[in-house]
This record gives C-alpha cells, sequence and structure tokens, in this order.
C-alpha cells in the first residue's frame, strides 16, 4: 500500500506552523462567513503557474478555475457536464464576481499539442485531443505559417487562445449581460514562467503589454 506522499505531509505541517498560525482568524471567518471573492481566474493545470502564487494573495481572495491550457469553450444550453462551464456559471450567479480573468502562459503543453496534434502523447480521441479541438477555429488559421518559428507560433497561440476564451465567455448570456451592464469585466493576461514577466491584454486594441509601475 502506497503511503502519502512526505514532501506533502511536511508542506502542511510547515503551513499550519506559518501561514495558518497567522491567519487564524481570517480562515474562521471564511468558515463561518463563507467566500466573497471579487475576481475569477481560469488558468493553465500547469504547475508551473499558480495564480494564487504569481498574484501572491490569501486565502478567499480568488476564485480560480484550472483546465488544459486555460481553455473556455461556448456556451451550449443542455450542453451536458461541462466543468469549466459549470464554474463560469457558478461564479457569476453563485458568487457575483465582478473580474474574470483568462490567464495563459508560455511554454504551454497544451497549446504546443494543439499545434502538433501529431507529437502528441495521446491521440486526438481521448479527453485532451477533444478538449483541445476548441481552438481548431484559431489553430486553422495559421498553424502551418512556415513564416513563424516554433517559437513564436507558441506564443502567438498562447495569446491568440486568450482572446478567443474571452470571445467564448461572451456567448454566455449572463456573462454578456452582466459586461454590458457593467457589472463584469473581461481580461486577459500571459505569464512567462522564464521570465517572470506578466502581459495585460489591452481591452480595446487586444494586445499584450506590460503594465506600468
Amino acid at each position: 500500500m502506497h503511503s502519502f506522499p512526505s514532501h506533502l505531509l511536511d508542506g502542511y505541517r510547515n503551513f499550519m506552523n506559518t501561514r495558518y498560525a497567522n491567519e487564524r482568524q481570517r480562515y474562521h471567518d471564511l468558515a463561518t462567513e463563507g467566500q466573497s471573492p471579487t475576481t475569477m481566474i481560469i488558468a493553465c493545470c500547469d504547475s508551473r503557474a499558480a495564480p494564487e502564487t504569481i498574484f501572491d494573495v490569501g486565502p478567499g481572495e480568488l476564485f480560480v478555475l484550472r483546465n488544459v491550457a486555460n481553455l473556455v469553450p461556448p456556451f451550449e444550453e443542455n450542453g451536458g457536464q461541462h466543468g469549466t462551464s459549470a464554474g463560469i456559471e457558478f461564479a457569476i450567479q453563485g458568487l457575483g464576481v465582478k473580474n474574470i480573468v483568462v490567464m495563459g502562459h508560455g511554454r504551454c503543453g497544451g497549446i504546443h499539442a494543439a499545434l502538433h496534434p501529431q507529437a502528441a502523447p495521446l491521440p486526438p480521441g481521448n479527453f485532451i485531443g477533444k478538449w483541445l479541438g476548441l481552438l481548431e477555429p484559431v489553430t486553422e488559421k495559421f498553424g502551418d505559417n512556415k513564416l513563424l518559428t516554433d517559437g513564436e507560433r507558441q506564443t502567438m497561440l498562447e495569446r491568440i487562445s486568450i482572446r478567443h476564451s474571452i470571445s467564448n465567455l461572451r456567448s454566455f448570456p449572463y456573462v454578456a449581460e452582466r459586461e454590458q451592464e457593467g457589472a463584469l469585466a473581461l481580461h486577459g493576461a500571459w505569464f512567462d514562467i522564464k521570465t517572470g514577466e506578466l502581459w495585460i491584454m489591452d481591452h480595446d486594441t487586444g494586445e499584450f503589454e506590460r503594465p506600468q509601475g
């Protein structure tokens, strides 16, 4: 029988002796009063791009949803078991978040697989292949452009996919309604794992720029 990973237990003990000890009252309040984050972040499952770490936030500050390549599917009424769509619905309808950030990152394995489906470790008929099929409307337009290097193509799709997911977010009726009312703002961000740089998508142009300050 396998034992629980020892490094996780060590980390838990350190958490209890430091962060939890320092924020005991905050955890108590969150347990009794519930959560009320104002921002939802849709991020990648990649272990190198954890939103809570990147934005240095405490418990209860972010509502985080992570999936392969930080994708948002288009709205589908009676669409079945959609984990990402369910998370978006709860964030909007249940928590009333005021911001949704779609955050991609550099060297994303999911994006690489979308660009090189023949080289992916799994066939296109599996869950990952079907999920990354959400990007086909984008990849078919420039995926084989010989003027781009592999690295340029990768970064381009990482950023274009963020815009694509934001467009899909607007297909959710309650997202579009609240954005038009000014009660909700949609944002794009891209994090470079190697350099630690954060790039923010301009609402008007769609360009990604480094934040000031």
